[in-house]
């Protein structure tokens, strides 16, 4: 990409995009899209196609999305699936008809199967079930991968993706029901210390392995992969049956009961942790094997404990009144 190519960053104030948008400025983009979704809804198909005619955008990076926890997904798992099929499906069939020179679409570890082997490479995507908990979600995402591959394998299209690991940062959803795993530990170690509890109740049975991911190092990796010659991703990314996406993460994991002990040092609560083993686990472990993305020549640079830190100062001088 050029410093004033046109790029489109669709879902640009979410936790991931408003990353991308910040690592693409400060890499010195200037010519950046991102409409507020009441300027474009990305579900609304004649929307979404008059704005690539009028607006031309030359690169694509797709980041928007309906997401949530486990609590979430099992809640609304129709509006999980059905609104991230409908942005998909809109945003990469227009990118196709408008010659957009590169796509990136940002999808979700929660793509492999629930008991995948450890860590997860790209070639066990459709290789077993997925986990109950978030299926829509990880269906839709599949699907995205899918279309990106099928425009590809048709059309000659650069489309390729990216499977980041569970996120966290600046931006984060802290809502103490529909948060992933770590806003919702942070808030809740918060909430606990200004109140003086004694301990906090965390869900399930503190033993799933998760593997996390700082958002800005997220936005660094995909952005790498924008800046990066059709030559020099065209064996890995855009070539056919290999994959056309690769894994986005650290390449190393933590027990939930380990991650809540780091946030409650980080938050400095001094009560007790209990766990609630008739809360749902989720999948036991969902570590990934992001080698691939290492011999592209790119690696995580940000600490766990430090982004934590860093999490929890946005989160006080955000999110509380």
């Amino acid at each position: 990409m050029d410093k004033w190519s046109r790029i489109f960053i669709a879902g640009s104030r979410g936790l991931v995009g408003s990353a991308l948008v910040r690592r693409l400025r400060r890499g010195g983009y200037t010519n950046l899209l991102t409409p507020e979704i009441d300027e474009l809804d990305l579900t609304d198909q004649r929307a979404v196609a008059e704005f690539f005619v009028s607006e031309r955008p030359e690169y694509v990076i797709l980041a928007a999305a309906k997401v949530g926890g486990i609590h979430a997904n099992n809640t609304f798992p129709a509006e999980f699936i059905y609104l991230n099929l409908m942005i998909q499906n809109n945003v990469i069939h227009q990118a196709w008809l408008n010659g957009v020179k590169r796509l990136l679409f940002l999808g979700s570890s929660c793509i492999y199967p629930k008991l995948s082997p450890q860590p997860m490479k790209e070639e066990y995507l459709l290789t077993g079930l997925l986990e109950p908990t978030n299926e829509p979600y990880a269906l839709a995402k599949i699907a995205g991968i899918k279309l990106c591959e099928s425009y590809n394998r048709q059309y000659g299209t650069k489309f390729i993706a990216v499977m980041p690991t569970n996120l966290y940062g600046p931006g984060d959803n802290f809502h103490p029901e529909n948060s992933h795993v770590l806003p919702a530990l942070i808030r809740r170690f918060h909430e606990a210390k200004v109140q003086g509890l004694t301990e906090v109740v965390v869900w399930g049975t503190g033993t799933p392995r998760r593997e996390l991911l700082h958002v800005d190092d997220m936005a660094d990796g995909s952005v790498f992969l924008m800046e990066q010659s059709d030559e020099a991703i065209a064996s890995e990314l855009l070539n056919y049956p290999r994959p056309c996406f690769v894994n986005l993460g650290t390449g190393v994991d933590v027990t939930i009961r380990e991650l809540a002990e780091k946030v409650r040092q980080v938050v400095g609560y001094e009560g007790r942790v209990l766990f609630d083993p008739t809360r749902p686990d989720g999948t036991p472990r969902k570590l990934q094997d992001v080698s691939r993305m290492n011999t592209l020549g790119w690696h995580a640079k940000i600490p766990l404990v430090e982004g934590i830190r860093m999490t929890y100062e946005w989160y006080r001088e955000n999110c509380i009144s």
